[in-house]
This record gives C-alpha cells, structure tokens and sequence, in this order.
C-alpha cells in the first residue's frame, strides 16, 4: 500500500505509519490479536508523542488481509480512528463498536481471491445496518490495488 499513499501524503502533508504484520499476515487473520496489535499501540503512541494528530484525520487502511485488519480494528477503536479504508478486503472480526468512524471499502468485481458477493457487499451491508456511514465503491478489476481508487480514497479521507 505504501508506495500507492506516499505521493498524496507529501502532496497534501498528512503522516503514514505503515507498520507489517510480524508474520506472513496480521495476526487476526490467523486466530485473533496479539503481537501485531501491541505493535501497533505502541508505534501510534510514540507517533503522537511526537507529531500532533488531528483526531478527526486518522485512518486506519489496508489492503487484502491488511484491509480486514484496518476494518476489524478501526470499528473496534472508533473513539481512536475517524476513518476506516478497506481496499479488497475479506471479513470484520470486531470486538466491540466504539465511537462511528467514516467507512471507504472498495473491491474488484473479478477479485478471484476474496469475491466481492461474499466479502466487500457483506461488510458494508453489515456496518450500514449498523448505523455506520459507509462509501462502498465496486470497480471492474482483480485482487489487486488501484491506483484511481486509491485516490477516491484519500478524497474521502482529507473531505
């Protein structure tokens, strides 16, 4: 994802952090959170301790398995996240709804590795029931990151 947001984030100044999963994929992929999001706790706690954050611009975003973790833990840290941007995501594992964050999810209608019927139309069905204002977006493509949709995204974000 990171080579597709640096040129919006040095053209509009806004900060990444991009941090990996410490395994093949996040850790709530493969049986719930642990190492990845304590991680993740800390890089976000020295990151404000030393820029300051605007709490209605922060996002948590992903692609593939990394957009199921932006979902899962965006959701469940809410009152945290203002934005939540899944692009080709497969599921939501959230624990508990905080706060009402703004959700972008967007998928290839010929993703062959996360069908969009059975993942992206689901999730945004759910967190719309769910009172979430969700901008669902299904663009002609494979399981792969598009640059234009990326772009919508980043749109969404800074609006």
């Amino acid at each position: 994802m990171l080579p597709f947001i640096e040129e919006h984030a040095e053209r509009e100044k806004f900060l990444i952090l991009a941090p990996h999963s410490m395994y093949p994929t996040w850790d709530i992929v493969v049986g719930g959170s642990g190492p990845d999001l304590e991680r993740l706790q800390r890089a976000l706690v020295e990151v404000t301790s030393r820029y300051s954050a605007a709490p209605d611009h922060l996002a948590f975003a992903g692609f593939s398995d990394g957009a199921s973790y932006a979902m899962s833990i965006g959701i469940t840290n809410g009152d945290v996240a203002s934005h939540v941007i899944a692009f080709s995501g497969g599921f939501m594992s959230v624990f508990t709804q905080e706060g009402a964050p703004k959700v972008f999810i967007a998928h290839g209608l010929s993703d062959e590795q996360l069908p969009v019927e059975t993942s992206a139309r689901v999730n945004a069905q759910k967190l719309n029931a769910a009172g979430y204002d969700v901008h669902y977006i299904e663009f002609n493509g494979p399981h792969a990151v598009q640059p234009a949709i990326v772009s919508m995204a980043i749109q969404f974000f800074l609006d």
